[in-house]
């Protein structure tokens, strides 16, 4: 198994065209589990509260852009 320091050297010798890859893939990864866990609450219904909200402020015509 490859440690953390050898992982943290080979990061610093990589070239920016390579830094910028891991960077993304870095991003890409963390978000995964975001994106899953918004979906699955979606799905649930347990962010129906917001679409009430809307509805409701747009009814009351307090309704505001961002």
């Amino acid at each position: 198994m490859t440690s953390v320091t050898e992982i943290q050297e080979a990061i610093l010798n990589l070239t920016a065209a390579e830094y910028a890859e891991l960077m993304k893939w870095l991003d890409e990864l963390e978000e995964d589990p975001w994106d899953r866990q918004i979906e699955e609450d979606v799905k649930a219904g347990r962010l129906d509260f917001f679409k009430e909200k809307v509805m409701e402020a747009k009814e009351n015509g307090t309704l505001g852009y961002l």
